[in-house]
């Protein structure tokens, strides 16, 4: 579904510049409808993926297996 938000997309971009060398309203319009296509299958898209994701369950973090990132692991600090 993604694929074909992007071809919209591209449909879009498209219609965009034909309407603007051409100047012709009939164009921007045209775009208009093919980039709010795209949106509502992007949003509608977005909406299942959100629906079919398990939730996932946090990291154990009571053990205190969590690493920092302070430097050496043995104390020493290379300031100078």
């Amino acid at each position: 579904m993604l694929v074909m938000t992007l071809v919209l997309a591209a449909v879009g971009f498209t219609l965009l510049v034909i309407a603007l060398m051409t100047g012709s309203v009939l164009w921007a319009w045209g775009c208009i409808a093919v980039c709010v296509a795209g949106a509502v299958l992007l949003l509608v898209s977005a909406l299942a993926s959100r629906k079919a994701a398990p939730a996932v369950a946090p990291a154990d973090t009571k053990n205190g297996d969590v690493e920092s990132d302070h430097g050496d692991s043995d104390g020493n600090s290379a300031q100078g």
